[in-house]
């Protein structure tokens, strides 16, 4: 995959890597919120637009908002094809579900970074928020678009469910931030390092908070406050996706989430919330990793199983 240098696409990989063989994930680049007092971005029905992958968990979490706030009235969504190749994430239509871009007509993500700014440098990520009226990116960072969503459309559509509720903050925020580093993403730090001792550095932290949330999880259902709240929706994607990729793709194969007893059940739980459950496409996900990655995987062989997917 390549990337957008000063509103150019440049092909072919670029390593993020640090020099130990770590994975660095690069910030997102358009950083604004939508809310009443805002200069440009107030909460409008039919105005923005999301642009996803089902494969992707980062986009997952942001499906799992639209649907639990009942957003879906009042933002769109376009759906890419599960191929991530050398021009990025692409909007082809010929594969299941794939919707291409159904408002611009691009063939690639990259090109709606290139109508928001045409002298961008950035990785050409998802999911995208987008402003219809000012043709612009609102915002690509998704822990910020779920608080979006979490609140500045609440006069709209009457629901005012809160899942970063004032008196857990605290609490939601400690736990994001070991999820995040150590489980979101040390999924991808095991999975492209580069080097013995950064693989075993990032898969012993990713197994040593999996058997924190594993204990955490013994005594209540929910991360925090027993209640669902949004750091179980940044971590259910993550979940999902573990025994079916990241086990055998990155190589995350000290235990599977099968195995957890706890993490299991909480998982089951949750996935029976059709925000969830609705917002989760195998097909995608099995496609996208493992024919995506052809530095891991350079035959592009997907596996039929597991057979029991949850």
């Amino acid at each position: 995959m390549g990337q957008l240098i000063n509103g150019e696409w440049i092909q072919g990989s670029v390593s993020n890597n640090s020099k130990d063989g770590g994975f660095k994930r690069l910030n997102s680049v358009f950083r604004n919120n939508i809310s009443e007092d805002h200069n440009t971005y107030v909460a409008e029905s039919n105005r923005y637009h999301l642009y996803v992958s089902y494969a992707c968990p980062w986009a997952h979490r942001t499906l799992i908002f639209r649907k639990l706030k009942n957003l879906e009235d009042y933002i769109s969504v376009d759906f890419s094809h599960p191929d991530m190749l050398e021009m990025g994430w692409s909007f082809a239509r010929d594969f299941p579900n794939a919707t291409g871009d159904t408002l611009y007509d691009k063939k690639y993500a990259h090109e709606i970074y290139q109508l928001s700014d045409n002298k961008i440098s950035t990785k050409a990520t998802v999911p995208i928020l987008w402003d219809k009226k000012s043709c612009s990116i609102v915002n690509n960072e998704s822990s910020e678009i779920i608080r979006i969503m979490n609140s500045a459309f609440n006069k709209l559509t009457k629901n005012y469910n809160d899942y970063y509720p004032h008196h857990l903050k605290s609490e939601i925020d400690d736990i994001n931030k070991i999820i995040y580093e150590n489980v979101n993403n040390g999924v991808y730090k095991s999975g492209f390092s580069t080097t013995q001792a950064s693989y075993e550095d990032a898969v012993n932290k990713l197994f040593s908070s999996l058997d924190m949330i594993e204990k955490l999880l013994d005594k209540q259902d929910y991360l925090v406050g027993n209640v669902l709240t949004e750091a179980d929706i940044r971590l259910v994607p993550t979940l999902i996706r573990f025994d079916c990729v990241y086990y055998l793709h990155f190589k995350c194969n000290l235990k599977k989430i099968s195995d957890y007893k706890n993490i299991s059940r909480y998982l089951n739980n949750l996935f029976k919330e059709n925000a969830i459950n609705s917002t989760t496409n195998f097909e995608h996900i099995k496609r996208h990793y493992y024919y995506s990655h052809e530095h891991i995987n350079p035959y592009r062989i997907i596996p039929v199983g597991p057979e029991i997917l949850l």
